[in-house]
């Protein structure tokens, strides 16, 4: 019998997930499809008993911390960011899970997280690259815009609380000029449409070693082009959002794969997108 499997949220518009998730089932060869399910905000009370006929789903916008009331029990990554975006059917016990800060570790695998970092942006995704760099033992400064002070004081709060001794710092991005041997941006600036813009100066670009930007439309960002073109590292968002999926069928049924079948499908992702945006690239998950 075919397991069903699918990606809750509301809007959905144009997804990824479908493409990577095939490609996942497929590898180990199982019987499994993935599908959409547009749930409003107002229906997931109502859709639960629904939810629960699947062997697992993901959850995006707007249910990432909704769900959680409905689960049963949540693993630790979920617990750490009261947000979950992976949930896994063990026999009949709805488990949350967090695969996004997965994603992003496995992203930056081999990056000197324990060094240096710079982290453009602190909101969303930010929070939890925040929190990932700082459990790292990174020497943290949180880039900002002026608007953005009392949410990264709050950021600063929360990670302070859980790591005590984390070395962590809030500046204005636009007034930085030293060297990161990590710079993460976490921030929309470089995405589809406006692709010509970059969260950062040229002369940051310069006197850091490793980028990663969690844009992946368009697939190299302004940001990503400047750093390959000065011989640094520059991992795009793609990866970040294969290996969370990958995170979620390890859990789902404890498949596993190589470095090589990953990488195809983060190729394959990226063609996909560039196919879809020819000028700059483009999706959204």
């Amino acid at each position: 019998m075919k397991e069903k499997y699918t990606l809750i949220g509301y809007p959905l518009g144009h997804s990824m997930s479908p493409m990577i998730h095939e490609r996942l089932f497929a590898i180990p060869g199982r019987d499994a499809g993935y599908d959409l399910t547009e749930i409003a905000p107002e229906e997931l009370e109502e859709r639960v008993s629904e939810l629960r006929q699947l062997r697992g789903f993901n959850v995006t916008i707007p249910h990432k911390q909704s769900i959680i009331p409905f689960l049963d029990e949540l693993g630790e990554s979920a617990r750490r960011y009261n947000s979950v975006n992976c949930v896994v059917n063990d026999g009949g016990k709805l488990i949350g899970y967090n695969t996004d800060c997965d994603g992003f570790v496995r992203s930056v695998e081999d990056y000197p997280m324990d060094g240096k970092v710079l982290l453009v942006g602190c909101g969303g995704v930010g929070r939890m690259m925040a929190v990932e760099a700082a459990l790292h033992g990174a020497d943290l400064t949180i880039g900002i815009i002026p608007c953005d002070q009392e949410r990264a004081a709050a950021l600063t709060g929360e990670i302070l609380a859980m790591k005590p001794d984390a070395k962590i710092r809030i500046a204005l991005t636009s007034e930085l000029d030293e060297s990161f041997d990590v710079i993460l941006n976490a921030s929309p600036v470089g995405m589809y449409p406006k692709t010509d813009a970059c969260p950062i100066s040229d002369g940051l670009i310069e006197k850091c070693s490793y980028v990663f930007d969690v844009v992946y439309n368009p697939v190299e960002t302004t940001l990503m082009r400047k750093a390959r073109a000065l011989g640094k590292k520059a991992v795009g968002g793609a990866a970040m959002l294969v290996l969370q999926a990958v995170k979620a069928h390890e859990l789902w049924d404890n498949d596993l794969y190589t470095e090589e079948q990953v990488q195809e499908i983060v190729r394959q992702v990226e063609q996909a997108v560039a196919e879809q945006f020819p000028l700059t690239g483009g999706a959204e998950k």
